[in-house]
């Protein structure tokens, strides 16, 4: 598999504190995978680093390349690498119209940018995008007015307007009720069987659904391990990334299991 995002030694210093130090990931095309971290483990700065929003130390080597690429076109970017995150859904949480949250995936703006003319096959991808994500009958709506799960959704159908062949999706499941995950986590199951390579990142075992194939555990703003996840999800492995004692339970037959962590 060819990598679409290479990380090599990035050190993020944000307000004087090493976030990152020495990081190293490669992450492949069509594969599904979880970056797995306690809070304050660096896992958003990661999100801002692949998304352009945090930059890494100068080294004479580059620090990161996308797609085989150290610089590229924010444009093309996008219709390869789809990002959902907390930060993103904070921005959009305006009085937009769902359609125009949807439809501003093309421009990479929050919202419509001023005297934006959206096409006509502009407008048809962003309804098939949310049709896609169930959220069809929401478009006339305000986006302030969406529960955490639609607007979930519907950032997910912002990213998909490009038809991205990857998606990273930053802490999607956060503040969702019980039935809001179950749709969600069906929605990401279904973008992973259609072909979109899925890179979840979260604090939580219990997010990671059975398409995940590998994990990624950060702690300390480094790769403390990276394997498959059967081998890694372990009650040893996840009382050394959370410092205290974690039991680890895996649910469900081979090869659809779920799993949880219950502190002892």
């Amino acid at each position: 598999m060819s990598a679409a995002i290479e990380i090599l030694d990035a050190t993020v210093v944000l307000e004087d504190a090493e976030v990152l130090r020495g990081f190293s990931l490669v992450l492949n095309e069509g594969e599904h995978a979880c970056i797995l971290g306690p809070n304050g483990s660096g896992k958003s700065t990661l999100v801002r680093l692949i998304a352009g929003d945090a930059y890494p130390v100068y080294s004479e080597r580059p620090s990161i390349r996308l797609f085989g690429l150290e610089r590229w076109d924010l444009f093309e970017l996008r219709g390869r690498l789809g990002i959902v995150s907390d930060r993103l859904q904070s921005a959009h949480a305006s009085g937009d119209s769902v359609l125009d949250v949807v439809l501003s995936g093309f421009y990479g703006s929050v919202g419509l940018p001023l005297r934006a003319e959206p096409s006509g096959p502009m407008r048809a991808m962003a309804a098939e995008a949310a049709a896609r994500m169930g959220i069809d009958r929401l478009l006339g709506r305000r986006a302030s007015t969406l529960s955490s799960g639609e607007m979930r959704r519907a950032l997910v159908a912002r990213a998909l307007v490009h038809g991205p062949d990857m998606l990273l999706l930053d802490e999607p499941y956060t503040s969702l009720d019980i039935a809001a995950k179950a749709a969600f986590a069906a929605s990401v199951r279904g973008l992973a069987a259609s072909g979109h390579a899925i890179v979840l990142v979260t604090h939580d075992l219990s997010e990671i659904g059975p398409e995940i194939e590998r994990v990624v555990l950060v702690k300390d703003g480094r790769v403390l391990a990276d394997g498959p996840k059967r081998a890694l999800l372990t009650s040893e492995a996840m009382s050394e990334l959370y410092g205290t004692r974690v039991r680890v339970e895996r649910l469900g037959p081979p090869g659809r299991e779920l799993y949880r962590a219950l502190a002892e």
